[in-house]
């Protein structure tokens, strides 16, 4: 009966045991990178369109695999993303509707054209919220009353005692000077004493 029990005892431990939890040989770092290089192919319409023909989206263990990539949303992983349109693609392949939709080419070409339009735009569009606005006017500031004026005393008024002197002669011109003609004064002028000189000579 003991032998019976302790066998039993053993089965009993050996279904209670925890199951064994699969653990990666290198830490997780190759399916870290796998999952990183699969969700950025969903930045790509064409290789959405890809998985929609070959009927990837009626497995029902790959759409749960999709709902499972969503922890890459999280900001201790978006970091390492370099395509960040795989996360929009991702949220929107979480509806039925897109992924049946995504079949058809024409599809696949509309959204890859406004994804094409999204890139060609962005930068402008980005650069309107971020130029700084122009500054507000200057609200005009009230008047400054003037301050108020001291009373002005009138200045009493004092005689000036200056002198008032005459105004001076008026000086003659040259002209004012010239011998008037028929004077006396024009017979000793130059030429008069050069003719009274020669007759002198002669008579001598």
């Amino acid at each position: 009966m003991a032998s019976i029990k302790e066998d039993g005892d053993d089965s009993l431990s050996s279904s209670s045991s925890p199951m064994s939890v699969y653990k990666d040989p290198d830490d997780g770092r190759q399916r870290f990178l796998l999952e990183l290089e699969f969700i950025q192919c969903l930045a790509n319409p064409t290789y959405i369109h890809y998985l929609a023909q070959n009927r990837y989206f009626e497995d029902e263990a790959f759409i749960g695999y999709l709902q499972y990539l969503q922890y890459w949303q999280q900001p201790e992983y978006v970091k390492f993303i370099m395509y960040p349109h795989c996360l929009y693609f991702l949220e929107l392949l979480q509806n039925a509707s897109f992924r049946s939709a995504m079949a058809h080419p024409g599809n696949k070409e509309l959204a890859h054209r406004q994804q094409f339009y999204f890139w060609k735009n962005y930068r402008n569009n980005r650069l309107k919220h971020i130029l700084p606005r122009p500054l507000p006017e200057p609200v005009a500031a009230p008047p400054v009353s003037a301050p108020p004026q001291l009373p002005v005393q009138p200045v009493p008024h004092v005689p000036s005692t200056i002198a008032v002197t005459a105004p001076p002669a008026p000086v003659l011109s040259p002209m004012q000077y010239a011998i008037p003609h028929g004077s006396a004064l024009g017979k000793n002028d130059i030429r008069s004493s050069g003719v009274d000189r020669r007759k002198r000579k002669k008579e001598g």
